[in-house]
């Protein structure tokens, strides 16, 4: 028995360590990188545009050679000398959405991409991988950085606009998200309307599960970024506005779907300010939103909808959640193979349906879950989600991820976000 004992401590001692500490390999400072993704619907490539150096880092200062989730794309850093993954993180991008579309077939398009990661002390390689249909992922740049680079640029010394905090985390661990939320739309005499939209958009977050029971890890900042006009551009309408980062509807000739290509210009306006994640509130009452995972959520906040529909939307752009709900002619359709399953949490292709909300089903529960049985039910296997009403599963009848009038996510997307704020700050 002490044999055994002694070896338990031993490998115990030997976790401890040689576990990755964020001082080993990183400055407390942010390195920016800036990328062009282009390509057609059958090509990917990714160029490096530039490089920066932010002040504080805001990031995980653990698990940092892991991923939580796998996204629709990877950011890997290595130590150059000794080979070993330093730092790991998982993105989606609009230029990947953009391929299914028609316009693809015909038409090559470049997109910005901005990816934050912790400075390092010594050359590291970065790498940008991008996952195809099967689910592999493929590596698309890979390139040497010399923190000493003179060409890196410093950005974020002085702060470009006015913030202020819509909810303190109250934790002293170094473990916190830190949420930007910006003004898009609103105009320098707006801004007391903005800030209290920020105040609604922040108390909705954090009245749904479980980002309520994490509310002392949460930081919300609304940053006062100015335009020189009201409402944002609907260009069905003919309707082009000049706003701080040039957001439109019709993306993809999809009528309520509310983005921007302009990602610079986002980042450029919290440089300094702590941030990890970004939300971007739009002064309009045209129906819309948008949301790309570990990019930015962007929603309205003139429509009566507005406070569901961005808790929905930073689902996606926090969490990482897939749309549960379809409709015919969806511009979406298409967008999952339905022999590979999907990476996000809260759809299954049954494919490997054992690493999704499985662990969750009470004994007895039919696979696929019967739509009369839903009260039988709380959670199941109910068929039509992710853009396709046959072929993808999602885990309840209702979900804040399917629609407006349910009260709280789902208990499987529930604990994909509890899963995913643990692993960012515990």
């Amino acid at each position: 028995m002490k044999y055994y004992i002694a070896i338990i401590l031993l490998l115990g001692s030997f976790v401890h360590v040689t576990a990755q500490k964020f001082s080993d390999n990183f400055e407390t400072k942010t390195l920016r990188l800036d990328y062009i993704f282009t390509g057609t619907s059958g090509t990917q490539d990714v160029a490096l545009d530039g490089m920066s150096r932010l002040p504080g880092w805001a990031g995980r200062w653990n698990n940092l050679d892991s991923l939580a989730l796998k996204g629709n794309g990877q950011v890997i850093v290595t130590d150059a000398a000794s080979g070993k993954v330093i730092y790991k993180d998982a993105f989606s991008t609009l230029f990947q959405e953009w391929q299914i579309t028609e316009e693809a077939q015909t038409v090559k398009r470049s997109f910005e991409n901005v990816f934050l990661v912790p400075y390092p002390k010594n050359k590291v390689y970065v790498e940008i991988k991008l996952r195809d249909r099967q689910g592999n992922y493929h590596s698309k740049i890979k390139h040497l950085v010399d923190p000493q680079d003179i060409l890196i640029k410093e950005k974020g010394q002085s702060i470009a606009h006015k913030y202020t905090y819509t909810h303190h985390a109250i934790t002293a661990k170094l473990g916190i998200i830190h949420v930007a939320i910006l003004a898009e739309g609103y105009t320098a005499e707006e801004m007391p309307l903005f800030r209290e939209h920020a105040r609604i958009a922040t108390e909705r977050i954090l009245a749904h599960t479980p980002f309520g029971k994490h509310q002392d890890k949460i930081t919300f900042v609304a940053v006062e970024t100015t335009s020189e006009d009201t409402d944002v551009s609907v260009p069905r309408k003919g309707i082009w506005k000049s706003t701080a980062f040039g957001s439109h509807f019709d993306t993809f000739y999809s009528e309520r779907y509310l983005t921007t290509t302009n990602v610079k210009k986002i980042h450029d306006a919290i440089a300094g300010i702590p941030y990890s994640h970004i939300i971007i509130l739009a002064n309009t009452h045209t129906y819309g939103g948008g949301g790309i995972f570990n990019a930015y959520t962007l929603t309205t906040t003139g429509h009566p909808e507005f406070a569901p529909v961005v808790v929905h939307e930073f689902g996606h752009s926090f969490g990482g959640l897939a749309d549960e709900y379809y409709y015919e002619g969806d511009i979406g359709e298409g967008t999952y193979a339905l022999d590979v399953e999907p990476w996000e949490q809260n759809i299954t292709t049954l494919v490997d349906f054992s690493s999704k909300w499985k662990a969750l089903l009470p004994a007895g529960t039919p696979v696929p879950t019967p739509a009369g049985s839903k009260n039988d039910y709380p959670v199941g296997v109910y068929e039509g989600g992710g853009y396709s009403a046959e072929g993808i599963y999602r885990p309840a009848f209702d979900c804040r991820m399917r629609t407006n009038t349910c009260k709280d996510f789902c208990p499987a997307c529930q604990k994909a976000l509890d899963n995913l704020i643990k692993f960012y700050t515990d």
